[in-house]
């Protein structure tokens, strides 16, 4: 019985499950929301519609992605000096450091607004948020009027009270327990502004002046300054003149705060950066680029491989013609053929024994061992060759034809275990 079609079902299946598991693995999950209120950001919740219209006021603008130390401190021209300093409700809350900053900004006569909690600007102003937690209803404002319409404004989460210090803080501060900024505590405003209030009549954008004529304004709700906000209502009637009756100098977005902190940036960033913006920076790049395009050509060979002089080990044969040739060479024919043919019964010999010293008696078994007729011809060319020594000389075509008939006798001889048998 056959299971084929069972067997490709089971496949068929498995590969299924397979590529719906790599496609669901494989699509992005969609990005959570991004709350924060920051004019680096362009989605609903963010911020980035209040900056662009100020760009286009012709305000001068800074987003800050320091620390505010040393905020209060700033020596700059008058017409570039920082006259508005806008916290939109950061998830990091400022230090005590920082809010003492702030606080001698605001004594030095700068404007600052705050949004929802403010990092904490909020509390040191005297003021908090009700409710503090979890919302699940929203305050209808009091109408508001611009050239005889009534604007069109959103409902806010929360209003502004003020704060009371508690007993039992009150008292942990006198014994040293707790601490409370002390820079805070000098915040006496001389007036203060309901610019926007809600229908029980409790203020949900505050504004607070002070003898140094520093204003602290404090927004309830921070979605009031939100993109999607600014598109759908008249918010930007509200919120802008609050912007733009601050002063003529420079607007600085805390942008550190939210969470945009900038990196040191190490060496290898530096060198960059003045490599693209120097002109002798574009120089070394454009070399080290013609250096690489160079290296990149010279090291890919283009063509066939170039012939080369192969080089091996001389078989034995050429040591021994190459012998024969020297000796040739040296006039010495009858020591050339008495050591070329000692040279073949030393190889032939499976221990490397010389023997004695008639060859004759040698060759004469040799041939008794050659089965084919070269090879008992090669033997006789060699006795022939000895015998004409021993009675006239040699002469030096001897040396050659002494070379042929050995070479003839050890192709026929020669041990089979051999490396060159193979």
């Amino acid at each position: 019985m056959s299971y084929r079609l069972e067997i490709g079902l089971v496949l068929l299946i498995a590969t299924a499950v397979g590529v719906a598991v790599f496609a669901a693995n494989r699509t992005p999950k969609p990005a959570e929301p991004d709350r924060r209120a920051s004019t680096y950001l362009s989605g609903p919740d963010g911020s980035q519609a209040l900056y662009r219209v100020m760009v286009r006021l012709g305000r001068p603008m800074e987003r800050r992605r320091t620390t505010l130390f040393g905020f209060s401190g700033d020596t700059t021209a008058r017409r570039t000096r920082a006259s508005l300093l806008v916290v939109l409700n950061p998830p990091i809350s400022l230090d005590d450091v920082e809010l003492d900053e702030v606080v001698a900004f605001v004594a030095h006569g700068g404007a600052v607004i705050a949004a929802g909690h403010g990092g904490g600007i909020t509390r040191c102003a005297g003021w908090r948020r009700e409710p503090e937690g979890y919302v699940d209803d929203s305050s209808t404002v009091k109408p508001i009027e611009e050239n005889g319409a009534r604007l069109q404004l959103p409902r806010a989460a929360r209003v502004l009270v003020p704060r009371h210090r508690d007993a039992r803080l009150s008292a942990l501060v006198k014994r040293g327990v707790a601490t409370e900024n002390q820079a805070c505590d000098t915040l006496a405003p001389v007036a203060q502004d309901t610019l926007v209030a809600a229908m029980k009549g409790q203020p949900v954008v505050l504004r607070l002046r002070y003898a140094s004529g520093g204003t602290i304004t404090l927004a309830a709700d921070a979605g009031w300054f939100r993109n999607r906000v600014w598109r759908n209502t008249d918010v930007p009637y509200v919120v802008l003149p609050i912007l733009m009756t601050t002063g003529r100098g420079r607007v600085v977005w805390d942008e550190y705060h939210q969470g945009f902190a900038r990196e040191t940036p190490g060496v290898a960033a530096v060198t960059w950066e003045w490599a693209l913006r120097s002109p002798v920076g574009w120089a070394i790049l454009q070399l080290v680029a013609v250096g690489l395009v160079w290296l990149a050509v010279t090291a890919v060979r283009f063509g066939p491989a170039r012939a080369v002089i192969e080089r091996r080990r001389r078989s034995p044969l050429e040591h021994l013609e190459a012998l024969a040739a020297g000796l040739e060479g040296a006039e010495e024919t009858g020591v050339a053929v008495q050591r070329i043919v000692a040279g073949l019964r030393r190889r032939l010999s499976r221990t490397g024994h010389v023997g004695g010293a008639d060859l004759n008696a040698w060759l004469e078994s040799v041939s008794l061992a050659t089965t084919t007729p070269r090879g008992r011809g090669a033997v006789l060319r060699l006795r022939a060759i000895l015998n004409q020594l021993n009675q006239r000389g040699g002469a030096p075509e001897q040396v050659l034809a002494t070379d042929h008939a050995v070479e003839d006798v050890w192709e026929e001889l020669r041990p089979r275990t051999t490396r060159d048998a193979f």
